[in-house]
Order: C-alpha cells, then structure tokens, then sequence
C-alpha cells in the first residue's frame, strides 16, 4: 500500500520546494514594475525637452528683439530671425519655426480692434459696417496692429512660434498632438532714433 502514498508525498514534496524556490522573483518584480518606472523616467525627459526648447526660444528671441529695436535692426531682420532659427535647431533640428511681428504707435493700442460703428448696437463688428482702417488694408481688424517692424519709438509686438516632433510616443498613445507647438511673444520699443511717424485712420463703409 506504501507505494500508492508515494506519489503524494511526491507531490507534496515538490509543491513545498517550489513555494521555498525564490528563483526569478526579481525579473516578476521588475516586468510589474518596468512600465510606471520607464513612462515616469520618459515622460520626465519629455517635459525636460518642452522646457529646454522653451529656455532657448525665450533667450534668443530676447536677444534678437534688442538687436531689432535699434534703427540698424530695420534693414536686418531675415538676419536676425536666422539667428533665432540657428538656435533653436540646433537643440531641435528638425523644428518648424514662424516668425510675425505687428507694430503699434503705443502700448494702449497693442491687441486693440479697429474703431467702428456699432450700427445694431450688438456690441460686435458685423459686415457693412463704417469702421476707421488703421493699419490700410481695407478690411476691419480685430488688431489693429500694422505688419512689420515699425519705425521710430513704435511698440513692437514680436512672436516665435516653435512646433517639434516630440521625443518619445507617448502623447500620442495618449491621444494627444504629436507636435508640440510653444509660441513665445516680446514687446519691445523702438529707439528713437527719428521722429515717430503720425498714423492716421481712414474711415471706411463697405458697400
């Protein structure tokens, strides 16, 4: 009868030594644990790489708004916005980069819309209606800012906008753009270094 116990004992036996067996516990532990640990290390990098493009977008549009307000600055800003451009590519090669600029006879009127008649008092612009052009191009504006660099001691709104391929997927895993877009903005004055031209508004009723 000893040899039908045998099997058992057999088992048992195994059973025990296998629960005692610790071989391999560290490679389970790490296959649970490997996924939070590399989406928090590449999502630090990723946060890391916004936060770089952002630094060197900031220093070199900084840089090249103080090099654009003097009056040499008026005749060079292809050059400087390659300076603005050679620098971010050079930490992000294959960003894309814009560049506007608006200028402004002062600081009240930087974001300001274009005067017009509220016919319907709607309180909003609506077509046909009489408004004062500002910037001569005809049309109303919700800004009444003129492209370009301006002159003399004119407010100068001048913008960056920076969109790059993220490093790593995870955004879009996520359902989030895989291009990251950071836009950076400076104000700045130009120098006196002129009489600042008198702008002047046309009134202007569509027909």
């Amino acid at each position: 009868m000893a040899h039908r116990f045998l099997p058992g004992v057999l088992r048992r036996m195994r059973t025990r030594s296998l629960l005692r067996d610790k071989r391999g516990v560290s490679a389970v532990e790490f296959g649970l644990t490997a996924p939070i640990l590399f989406l928090i290390v590449f999502g630090s990098l990723q946060v890391a790489q916004g936060y770089y493009v952002r630094t060197v977008l900031t220093g070199s549009i900084n840089a090249a708004a103080r090099k654009s307000s003097l009056q040499s600055g008026q005749t060079n800003q292809t050059t400087l916005d390659t300076l603005v451009a050679n620098s971010i590519k050079y930490v992000m090669p294959t960003a894309n980069i814009t560049f506007t600029r608006k200028n402004y006879a002062d600081f009240t009127s930087v974001g300001k819309p274009e005067d017009f008649t509220d016919s319907n008092g709607n309180g909003v612009y609506d077509n046909k209606e009489c408004f004062v052009d500002m910037n001569g191009n005809n049309t109303w504006d919700a800004d009444l800012g003129k492209t370009g660099l301006g002159s003399a001691n004119d407010i100068v709104v001048y913008t960056v906008t920076v969109s790059y391929k993220q490093w790593f997927g995870f955004a879009k895993m996520f359902g989030l753009p895989e291009y990251q877009t950071v836009p950076q903005t400076t104000i700045l004055m130009n120098q006196p270094y002129a009489t600042q031209s008198t702008r002047t508004g046309v009134s202007v009723c569509p027909t």
